[in-house]
């Protein structure tokens, strides 16, 4: 299924809707454009109902709210679920503040999501209620080892049965979990932690993944994520003495741009527990 998601994408270039942080907004657009689908930005309340009409499907970030924000991603998102469109929520820096806890829960708690996607300290932050949260990193005692991971995927399965959503926890391990089962991938590099918002471009590269096969969603989420990992070390393969941190966020887009779906199904590595 993963060369076939792929395919998906590229064959039918999905329209997304993206209320995303101004931090990342152009990597995530590029992101979209490199995979195959086709982003629009908009935030404003006054046509994110309008914008939301027309797209595939809605990913929301919640990287830099403000009132203003809020207000757009809950009308976006009631809109979104109206017309039975595909939607994703990224719960970015969730338990570091009040305001980005409580968003996102009233999000949780009145739209029935697709897809919940975030670090490990964020998918603790909603599970558990965890306020360890360093910003928008995960804290190292929040991320799974590999004796973690049963009990990590249980306690997801759970979570996801409880929200009626795909859970994914990305992190040097991604997890993608529905009620019955999770995919655990093994693609990425840990050069990728250096790179703000390798997390937002996952988010609006799952995003046209899940339009493009809205019938095999956990498919098409774990296809995306194998994507971002294989892109990640194709990339590093690709890096030269003088380049940085801002070079590899570039190359790695390359790297989605160039990948086809014969080289991404031979590059996935995981694992269905």
């Amino acid at each position: 299924m993963i060369k076939e998601c792929f395919k998906n994408v590229r064959k039918n270039c999905p329209l997304v809707h993206n209320i995303t942080n101004y931090v990342t907004v152009n990597d995530v657009a590029n992101m979209i454009l490199a995979c195959g689908g086709s982003p629009i930005m908009s935030d404003d309340i006054n046509e994110v109902e309008e914008i939301t009409g027309i797209c595939g499907g809605l990913n929301i970030n919640i990287g830099t709210l403000n009132q203003q924000t809020i207000l757009a991603m809950k009308q976006a998102a009631k809109k979104a679920k109206q017309l039975h469109k595909i939607t994703l929520l990224d719960p970015v820096g969730v338990g570091a503040s009040k305001l980005r806890t409580n968003t996102a829960l009233e999000l949780i708690n009145s739209i029935h999501f697709d897809v919940i996607k975030g670090n490990a300290s964020e998918i603790n932050a909603l599970i558990m209620g965890s306020q360890k949260t360093r910003g928008v990193d995960a804290c190292k005692e929040d991320i799974p080892t590999e004796d973690q991971l049963d009990f990590v995927i249980i306690r997801m399965k759970e979570y996801a049965k409880q929200t009626g959503s795909i859970i994914v926890m990305t992190g040097e391990i991604d997890l993608i979990a529905n009620e019955n089962r999770c995919y655990v991938v093994r693609n990425g590099e840990k050069e990728m932690q250096s790179i703000t918002g390798t997390g937002c471009q996952l988010a609006g590269l799952m995003s046209a993944f899940l339009i493009a096969n809205s019938d095999h969603l956990m498919e098409a989420a774990l296809s995306a994520v194998c994507l971002m990992g294989h892109a990640g070390e194709q990339a590093l393969l690709n890096m030269q003495p003088s380049d940085g941190n801002a070079t590899y966020r570039n190359r790695i887009i390359d790297a989605v741009y160039h990948m086809t779906p014969d080289e991404l199904e031979r590059g996935a590595r995981y694992e269905i527990r």
